[in-house]
């Protein structure tokens, strides 16, 4: 069930189509140009205050399949944080179950790439890093007010 207050509009069952299809085109310029396309989010919040993108690889926790998407990060020290935001759906983000069942990946900062072990903040870590994320990207309160769900935010330790 869509909370109420989230636009009907973006139930559209169109949307996950264009925005699978935007994700495999943002993901090829990114690494065709290293980052130089791609590495900055300028939609909704992002439009006045560019937002850093990485891509992250993801295996499927069924298929097997590698899978890389492009996602918003803040760095916090040593560490790489994201958000399992989906744009305030009801559900995760499947590569959030991906990385719960396989944390061992790589991400890709321009033309950087990575290892990282990815874990899902404690609640003392996420009260710390929400309003950093939030002051990157205001659209994360948004999304959190459309969705009965907390939104995870996602700690990328670099692994050698």
């Amino acid at each position: 069930m869509t909370h109420p207050s989230r636009p009907a509009q973006l139930d559209s069952p169109l949307l996950p189509k264009l925005f699978s299809l935007a994700g495999k085109a943002h993901v090829r310029l990114y690494r065709w140009t290293g980052g130089r396309i791609g590495g900055l989010w300028r939609v909704g919040a992002g439009w006045r205050k560019p937002v850093p993108t990485l891509l992250l690889e993801h295996r499927g926790r069924k298929s097997g399949v590698w899978y890389t998407t492009p996602l918003l990060y803040l760095v916090d020290g040593a560490d790489t944080v994201i958000v399992a935001s989906q744009g305030g759906l009801p559900k995760h983000p499947q590569w959030y179950h991906n990385l719960r069942a396989e944390p061992d990946t790589h991400i890709q900062i321009r033309r950087d790439r990575l290892p990282v072990r990815a874990e899902v903040a404690d609640a003392e870590q996420r009260a710390r890093l929400w309003p950093l994320l939030v002051d990157i990207y205001a659209d994360f309160d948004t999304y959190q007010s459309w969705t009965e769900r907390e939104i995870p935010v996602i700690v990328l330790r670099p692994r050698a």
